[in-house]
Parts: structure tokens; sequence; C-alpha cells
């Protein structure tokens, strides 16, 4: 019986994406010569190249950047100020071609068939749009940027060149074709998918220690094992290594009836009620698409004035866009559209949000041992509120410290100056295997804490059968089992004990050593 014909892989398209490396601190306006910091939850997220070659890379903590370099300059981030200083480099490319999809502020990409063939090649468009960009910087302040400029077949190997243009310092244009994509990415390490395109960092670490140490290693295993071994994402992490990337797993063309279109009686002429308008699409948008079980991952957001002046932005996010993340794509949007030199000549009359590219929902795993949550998402943002309104003395976290006592392993800190996004802060399993954090404390209390930890120790007594006190060795052994515990005059049978657990701290101290045994008792 004849095999049936293989469906046709979907045709790579051929992107250039333009990547500018420290847009938060270009943002800015502050010049790229100087050392800044650009933080966020008191982690530095962006550099200029002066603050990087002295020692302050992104992750560190604030404080951290400042011991590296004292001359920093620390400034808090703001998404909207991204997006609005890049909306005229938008803009300006978009004189070019007629639409763009923006993953982030700093980073666009667009089709590169038809606008090569205008402008009369690659290396021609290259060199079209860096000019481009160049002209779209200078209203906002015309200080020089490291330009990254790819062009490829895929968004991960245009993502890839984008990033090595940079560093190089030129365009970097790779030959058309899969063997030629797969040729070029296979010197580069597999750090590359989680920078381009967000393949996660455990899967990779995974990869490492099995001996995959680049692309190209891991785009010669056999195709079949690694889906077998690691699922979609490794398949899906494979076809990026191999350079052929047609969508994320799962995506798929939406139906048009998707489309969530308002139309306005009369022109409106301020961001925030386009806003208001736009949370709502959103909501409406997203349940429609949570009842097919399906999430955006790309999204065009259309709008037009009376006189026919026309924005159009297409917004990627591998992981799909929540309603919040749709606002704030559609407030940035505007935002830059509306601030734009000269301004609109009339008000907006339609706002359209269009899902280009949708995926199956798969949800969200949580960690089987615990890990990041939306909770703890929601718990952040509420402290950050609380600092801002209450000021920064006046909430307090608990942040991880070190010992062997409930009362010295945790310290109450002002949460404007430790990380409450980060688990590390307040998870003692957590903080014992992240790098960077003290060893372990041998003779500690296990996990989990005492719910309750006296300011001031009560004493008691611990008898045994025969009403004797309990005694600890110099080896550690009781001298008879616990069976009663005195408190307060009164007594207190024991069905449970657990224990000893010797610690010697200090023994080196003659006046601040000391050495002392615990146990865990249920009354």
């Amino acid at each position: 019986m004849a095999s049936p014909p293989r469906a046709p892989r979907p045709a790579v398209n051929r992107l250039v994406t333009v990547w500018c490396p420290h847009w938060p601190a270009t943002a800015t306006g502050v010049p790229l010569d100087q050392s800044i910091a650009v933080v966020q939850a008191h982690r530095v997220v962006a550099a200029s190249p002066s603050a990087i070659d002295d020692g302050v890379l992104i992750g560190i903590r604030r404080r951290e950047a400042q011991a590296r370099c004292p001359t920093v300059q620390i400034i808090e981030h703001d998404p909207e100020r991204d997006a609005r200083r890049f909306e005229p480099v938008a803009r300006s490319v978009g004189t070019l071609v007629p639409r763009l999809e923006i993953t982030e502020p700093g980073r666009l990409a667009f089709a590169a068939r038809g606008p090569s063939r205008y402008v009369g090649g690659d290396e021609a468009l290259a060199a079209r749009v860096a000019d481009l960009v160049a002209a779209g910087l200078s209203p906002a302040g015309g200080q020089p940027v490291r330009l990254g400029l790819g062009i490829a077949d895929g968004r991960f190997a245009s993502g890839v060149a984008a990033r090595h243009a940079e560093a190089v310092a030129r365009a970097i244009i790779v030959q058309p074709g899969g063997p030629a994509t797969a040729r070029y990415l296979a010197r580069f390490p597999l750090r590359a998918l989680h920078d381009v395109a967000e393949i996660p960092l455990d899967l990779l670490d995974l990869l490492s220690r099995l001996g995959v140490a680049d692309l190209g290693q891991l785009a010669r295993l056999p195709a079949r094992d690694v889906l077998a071994r690691f699922g979609t994402t490794g398949a899906f992490a494979h076809r990026l290594a191999a350079g052929a990337d047609p969508r994320p797993p799962g995506a798929a063309e939406p139906p048009p009836e998707l489309t969530v279109t308002r139309r306005f009686d009369d022109p409106v002429t301020q961001v925030q009620p386009l806003v208001f308008v736009a949370k709502q699409m959103a909501t409406e948008l997203h349940d429609e698409l949570s009842r097919r079980g399906l999430v955006a991952v790309r999204m065009a957001v259309e709008a037009e004035t009376e006189y026919d002046e026309r924005s159009e932005r297409v917004w990627y996010r591998p992981e799909g866009l929540s309603p919040a993340m749709m606002v704030d794509r559609v407030r940035w949007q505007l935002d830059g559209w509306v601030r734009q030199p000269g301004g609109l000549s009339g008000g907006v009359m339609l706002l359209r949000l269009v899902p280009v590219e949708t995926r199956a929902d798969a949800g969200r795993q949580l960690g089987f041992w615990g890990g990041q949550t939306e909770a703890d998402t929601w718990a952040a943002r509420a402290t950050a509120r609380l600092v801002g309104l209450l000021g920064p003395d006046a909430v307090m976290v608990a942040e991880v410290r070190g010992g062997r006592d409930p009362g010295d392993a945790y310290a109450l800190v002002s949460a404007a100056v430790t990380d409450v996004g980060s688990r590390q802060g307040v998870d003692p399993l957590l903080a014992s295997t992240s790098a960077g954090t003290p060893p372990p404390w041998p003779g500690r209390i296990p996990a989990p804490s005492p719910a309750t930890v006296l300011a001031d120790p009560r004493p008691c007594v611990v008898v045994d059968a025969g009403g004797s006190p309990v005694q600890v060795t110099g080896r550690g052994l009781v001298s008879n089992p616990p069976v009663v515990l005195e408190l307060d005059g009164r007594r207190h049978p024991l069905v449970g004990w657990v224990g000893p657990w010797p610690v010697e701290e200090r023994w080196w101290d003659p006046g601040g050593g000391s050495r002392r045994a615990r146990f865990q008792l249920v009354t």
C-alpha cells in the first residue's frame, strides 16, 4: 500500500531584523559614553557600553552595580518611555515597508523580499534601513547607537545575524536557502536559542550537560530522538538550529471573525479614552480565544483618523499576549503615534485588534517543588505599589540571611532595597542552591520553618519515662527517649519526637561560642 504524500513544509520567510542592544539605556536620552544602568525591581535590565566595561552586567542587583562602578547613574526602567522613543524609528522604517513586526521596543522585523527587489538587493536594503534608523533616531537626540542588522531566512536566523552584526559593527546577510542558513547557525552556542527565541535555559543546560555544545551539534541529532526525549520545545529548538523555523509549535492563522473592531461616532483626540476602549477590546478578544483554547502569538494593532491617517504595527510574543500585554502594546503605539512631530490632523475614528497568529493555549505548568507563579507576580506588583504610596521604609519583607536559628535565617528589610519579584529572596531552598548565596548551614532547622518563633525563649524541661531530664551526649546521642514536656508548670505528654540536631557555633571564640542540641516535639 502506497504511503500518503507528505504535506508540503511551509516556506521560511526571509526577514530583516533590526536590533538596538542597549535600547532601554538609549531611550533615557543620556549619552551612551556615560555609565548608566537601567534597573527594574532593583535588578539591572540594561546598561550603557561604558558601564558594561566597568563590570555592570545585566541581572545583577542595584547595589552590586553601584559597588562595581561607583560613578554609575541609576535610572528606573520605563517601558512606555522605551516604546515612545522607539516609535520614530519604527515610523521611519515604515516608510519603506507596509507592515512591521515589533517584538519589543528596540527590536523590529519585516519581510525582506519585496523591499529587497525594490531597492536593488539585500546589500542595498541593509544600507537603506541603516539610514532610515539613523533618521528615526535624530528626533530622539541623535546620539550614536550600536545597531545590529541581519537579513536571513526565518525569524531566528535573522535575529542571530542581527546580534552578530552588532558585535562586528556591520550588517550580516546570510545567503538564502536552508543549507546556507544551517551552515551559518552551526557555529553559534546554544545560548542563542534563549537570547533570540526564548527557549528555556533549563533545556539548554540539559543539552550542554549531555555534550551538545553548539547549534550545529543540535541540528545533527535525529529529529525523532529529540522529540521523544525533549518534547515539542526540544523539537522546536532543533528546527531552529537546523535553520527551519516557519512558526512556533502549534501556531496557525486564526479565522477572520476573531478580529475586534471599534468605530467611533465622534473623533477621539486623546490617548486615554482609546486605551480604555482597548481594554474592553483586549478582554473580548482574549475571552473568545480562550473559548477556542487559543492564545495570540502575533497581534496587529490598526488605528485610523478621520483624514485617513493610519498606524499599523504587528506585535509578537512567543508565549502569547495576555489582555494586559495587548493594552500595553496599544498604549505604546498610540502614544508614539500621537506624539510624532506635527501630531495628527484629526481624531481617531477606528481601532482594530487583529490576531495574526495563534497557537494552542497549553497553560502554565507550575513546578512540582514550587517556583515562580502568577501569585508571586501579583504580590510583587502590589508591594511595589505600596512602596510608592507609603514610602520605602513603610513596607517590610522577609529576606534570607543564612543561619541555623529561625530568627537568624530571615530578617525583615525594606521592600525598596530587595528584589520582591524573586523567590530566591524568601525561599531558603532556592537560596541555598542559587549562585552567590552562602553555603548550607549544618545543623539548621530543616524546612518547613516553624510558624511561630518566640522573641524571648521560654524555658522548659523534657523528661524520660523515669522523670529524669533527657540529656544529649557529646556524640549527639540522647540518654533516654523523651516522654513528657514540662512547660509553665504543666506536663504535656509527647506523641512524637525527632532529633537531636547538635549545633556548635564559633567554637574558636571563648566568649561567643555556643553548643546546643535541638529537638522537634509533638505534644
